[in-house]
């Protein structure tokens, strides 16, 4: 165990940057309120900077990226040979090269850290207030108090490691292994009997606290030894049994049409017990998880001509491997309402394109209403729809005004060639598998109607915590105890809950062991940065698959980034880099 003390007359900004070993880093400049709630001044003015950089925390750029990249669910070649390789960091992370040196990885331990630190300031700010017999602080307390626990559990999955800091003039700890499972799950087990659901999935609340507590213990075998097998004992699994039950038997319902909870309005949807709150928070707001996969030529709302995905993740080869592993013959698009939702109704005299091209297909198209366009949701292949827009940038339209829609042609890497965005499985890291078109994309996320720019902006909640996990975590806790009938009638529950479009509702399951609930979890939970936990805890993440090969086992944890350990180089062995780096 390895400490280190600060003067606490320090600036904060410099505190903040000594503390954790940070570099400089650009930063959006957040509103010190709370959407006009009517708070007092200290609370909001405490809390709002810890919630709005959780929102950089889950950029596409920095952990929602590397979560998705080191899996086998998403890979980033350098498209076209030009653009995306950003010094090869999604590359390395990807094929577990990743060194203390990796951008990726650097920015993900910069922004959780320094989210914490505004966690423990705020814990700081507040408990004064609380003392005094304020209510209001006294709730924002508990907040502060779990939002250290989740921000430290972040950083236990990434790196192996907690900062045990309860204030900014204290000791800092750095926890490994069972101390620093102890240490949130004492933040966690201290406010979750004490607070409540009132504010909402926008901020952290009572099911999102037991939510929380069931992802620890049921990754706590991992995290005792996270080089090692996973001894999965009786009495955590028990916890995630209970914590989850907690939750499930509550207020929160499964929606029926899954594509709901990550659709406009989706803040109101009972599914959701935490998620980042995105109504109308201009500076912070984003539509990152939406855009990041969808093809850079590809117009997503003709409202705004502007707005256009950016050709980088795709679904790996392997990933979809398991739809087609569960589903044989039949396409998964028509057996399971997770994986395909079809919004862009395409007239059946316009769906053979049999010598159509883009040069001779300037009457290929149907004319909408450019708010009723959609694009389509879920795991998109083939040719892709959309809006045109001629030479000056104006998206082109019928005579009646409504938007004409044609198949979308690929002018990033077309060349002489003109073809259409036509998304194939073959992604891969070879000049022709990194080309702007290849692979399956995500599109989970709604390009938002209400928000002022769809791109650059979401009315969107970003999901972090559900009630469909609850079911999963339950289920496989279940499954570990010995229990498959109780395990098989969880999974059930969920598949069968999508009723919205009954046709592709998936058929119940007549048997589960670990294999089949870990193809569920994909299945349920892909694109929501979950899977190279799942992976790593079931067994999976030293395989191969699409551009990786590397089994090293030190490497599921990520390096501690080299600019943290030189900025706390004066203390000798308060950062020691994990093994295998």
């Amino acid at each position: 165990m390895n400490n280190i003390r600060f003067n606490k007359v320090l600036p904060v900004a410099i505190f903040l940057l000594t503390f954790f070993g940070c570099t400089s880093l650009e930063e959006d400049i957040l509103d010190e309120s709370l959407t006009g709630t009517g708070q007092a001044e200290v609370v909001s003015g405490s809390i709002a900077p810890v919630y709005g950089l959780l929102r950089q925390v889950w950029l596409h750029t920095v952990n929602f990226g590397l979560q998705e990249v080191a899996s086998d669910e998403a890979i980033l070649p350098c498209r076209g040979g030009t653009d995306w390789y950003d010094g090869g960091k999604f590359i390395a992370v990807h094929q577990h090269l990743m060194t203390p040196s990796n951008a990726l990885v650097g920015d993900s331990w910069t922004y959780i850290t320094l989210c914490l630190s505004r966690a423990v300031i705020a814990e700081e700010r507040l408990r004064p207030e609380a003392e005094k017999g304020s209510q209001q602080a006294q709730d924002a307390l508990y907040e502060m108090v779990a939002m250290n626990a989740y921000l430290n559990m972040l950083a236990l999955d990434n790196w192996g490691l907690v900062f045990k800091k309860e204030r900014s003039d204290q000791v800092s700890v750095i926890l490994r292994g069972q101390e620093a499972i102890d240490y949130i799950e004492g933040k966690l087990l201290s406010v979750v009997d004490l607070m409540n659901n009132d504010n909402g999935p926008g901020r952290l609340n009572k099911d999102a606290v037991s939510g929380l507590l069931a992802r620890l213990y049921l990754n706590a075998a991992v995290y005792r030894d996270p080089y090692g097998t996973p001894n999965f004992t009786k009495e955590d699994m028990d916890k995630v049994i209970q914590y989850t039950s907690n939750v499930i038997s509550g207020s929160h319902s499964l929606s029926a049409e899954y594509f709901d909870v990550f659709s406009d309005d989706n803040h109101t949807n009972s599914e959701l017990i935490f998620a980042l709150d995105q109504r109308g928070v201009l500076e912070t707001e984003h539509s990152r998880w939406a855009y990041w996969p969808i093809s850079g030529d590809q117009v997503p709302r003709p409202e705004f001509p502007s707005t256009r995905g950016t050709d980088a993740v795709a679904a790996t080869p392997d990933f979809f491997q398991h739809w087609v592993d569960a589903y044989g013959s039949e396409d998964p698009a028509d057996a399971d309402a997770r994986f395909f939702m079809e919004n862009t109704i395409i007239p059946e005299e316009l769906k053979d394109l049999t010598g159509v091209t883009p040069e001779n297909d300037s009457e290929h198209y149907y004319c909408i209403e450019a708010e009723k366009f959609e694009i389509n949701r879920g795991i998109l292949r083939g040719i892709i729809w959309g809006p045109r827009k001629d030479a000056g940038g104006n998206i082109l339209k019928c005579d009646d005004g409504t938007v004409r829609i044609y198949p979308v042609i690929n002018k990033r890497t077309s060349g002489a060639n003109i073809r259409y965005v036509d998304h194939n499985l073959n992604v891969d890291f070879t000049e022709q598998g990194s080309l702007h078109n290849t692979g399956y994309r995500f599109s989970k996320y709604q390009f938002s109607h209400t928000a002022t720019n769809c791109c650059s902006y979401s009315s969107v909640d970003v999901v972090l915590i559900r009630l469909g996990e609850m079911y999963l975590m339950r289920a496989e806790a279940k499954l570990r105890n010995g229990d498959n009938a109780g395990a098989l009638e969880d999974v059930n529950t969920l598949r069968t809950s999508r009723t919205a479009r009954p046709a592709q509702t998936p058929a119940a399951l007549t048997s589960i062991d670990l294999e089949v609930l870990f193809r569920e979890t994909g299945f349920e939970l892909y694109w929501e940065g979950l899977r190279r936990t799942y992976q790593i805890r079931f067994g999976k993440y030293e395989e191969s698959w699409t551009g990786k090969t590397d089994s090293d086992v030190h490497k599921r944890l990520f390096p501690i980034p080299q600019k943290a350990i030189d900025g706390a180089s004066s203390e000798k062995g308060f950062l020691v880099q994990n093994e295998g780096y």
